[in-house]
């Protein structure tokens, strides 16, 4: 017969612990080496009794003296035995209730969910892409959606029709199973959920030919998404309802759709407000004009004062995204940038050289200026 480990080394524990630490540690093992949290595991079952031997005698204050007094040997061959299983627990203040309700969430057999009660089908995603227009506009799209729903032939019984599910035999419509296990320590019962009808309390006998007995199947659905004007990146919509089919009467889950909006050739964007670089001409940014600048609603007026410079800002108000959470637009942001030409005619060149040759004050000035101030 193999020799017997320290209790305080079973337990893990040092010989000065108090009752408080050895309950502690006594727990943690017995959670982990539980047989019924490790089925079919001939080490665990073992260690489960080496622990719970180790604290029957170290949680009585008389055994516990006599074991550190004189070892194994003092404790007379009681061991376990003489301590009645775990019967004898109780007079020593220890609850079991308090143990098991750690290891299942409540007294002996836990608490299982019950198969039958209505469950919230899941929720879906769907990516939708639209235009720059489209989501300052806003716009309706149809969309296409896979997704599980209630089986239309067995109305999500999962029988076939014209039959019915049938109490379970094995655990007689209760769900769950009561078995006895027997060991050293005394007599345990232990609740489960049945195998045979999964804790449903009954079975099928002939499954429903569409949906193979599992009550729900498989289907494509076109649905009209209406995005809201002002959407961004990212942005996420939520369609109440359209996800997965609930189950036992359960509600649907929710479609949220995310999603991208493609960049545009000439505007960007910043939060709600658009920005648009805008070429002029030399004579329009020298004498001032009126041209005409694309926006969001279609071309618009821009008066460009007389010696404008490039890259001034203009700005026109109400002009950008609504704002999606909230009243008003943002604005458009016009940059004018001074278009230089290319390919000049000859009789052009000599106008500019002309012009050129007349204005004598702000190129040189500034020339005068800028390397005054570098080489004083």
């Amino acid at each position: 017969m193999a020799e017997k480990r320290d209790y305080y080394e079973v337990l893990g524990v040092g010989r000065n612990a108090t009752p408080e630490e050895i309950k502690k540690a006594y727990k943690k093992l017995a959670k982990k080496y539980h047989p019924d949290l490790n089925p079919d595991s001939k080490t665990a079952e073992e260690k489960f009794k080496e622990v719970s031997e180790a604290y029957s005698v170290l949680s009585d204050d008389n055994q516990r003296a006599r074991y550190d007094q004189f070892g194994h040997e003092g404790l007379n061959g009681q061991g376990m035995g003489g301590f009645g299983g775990f019967g004898g627990f109780g007079g020593q203040g220890f609850d079991m209730g308090d143990i098991f309700s750690s290891f299942f969430g409540g007294g002996f057999g836990g608490q299982t969910r019950d198969p039958s009660a209505p469950q919230r089908g899941g929720d879906l995603r769907l990516d939708l892409t639209v235009t720059f227009e489209e989501a300052a506009k806003g716009v309706e799209k149809e969309v296409s959606v896979t997704r599980m729903e209630a089986c239309p032939d067995c109305k999500g019984s999962g029988a076939k029709p014209g039959t019915g599910r049938e109490t379970c035999s094995q655990c007689n419509g209760s769900g769950r199973v009561r078995l006895n296990q027997t060991t050293p320590f005394g007599q345990f019962q232990t609740v489960k959920t049945c195998s045979a009808c999964g804790g449903s309390g009954s079975v099928i006998k002939e499954p429903c030919p569409k949906c193979s007995g599992s009550g729900r199947v498989r289907k494509h659905h076109k649905i009209k998404v209406n995005v809201p004007a002002g959407v961004d990146n990212g942005s996420r919509l939520r369609m109440q309802g359209e996800g997965e089919g609930g189950v036992n009467g359960g509600s649907n889950g929710d479609l949220f759709i995310y999603v991208t909006v493609k960049p545009h050739k000439f505007f960007k964007r910043e939060g709600d407000n658009v920005f648009l670089e805008q070429q002029i001409s030399f004579a329009e940014a020298a004498l001032g004009a009126d041209i005409e600048v694309p926006t969001l609603d279609g071309p618009v007026k821009l008066t460009i004062p007389e010696g404008t410079q490039t890259g001034t800002t203009f700005r026109l108000r109400g002009r950008g995204f609504p704002k999606l959470r909230g009243y008003g637009r943002g604005d458009q942001h016009v940059r004018v940038k001074l278009f230089t030409p290319q390919r000049l005619s000859d009789e052009q060149k000599e106008l500019l050289r002309k012009f050129d040759s007349t204005y004598a004050e702000p190129v040189e000035e500034d020339k005068k200026g800028l390397f005054g101030k570098i080489f004083k």
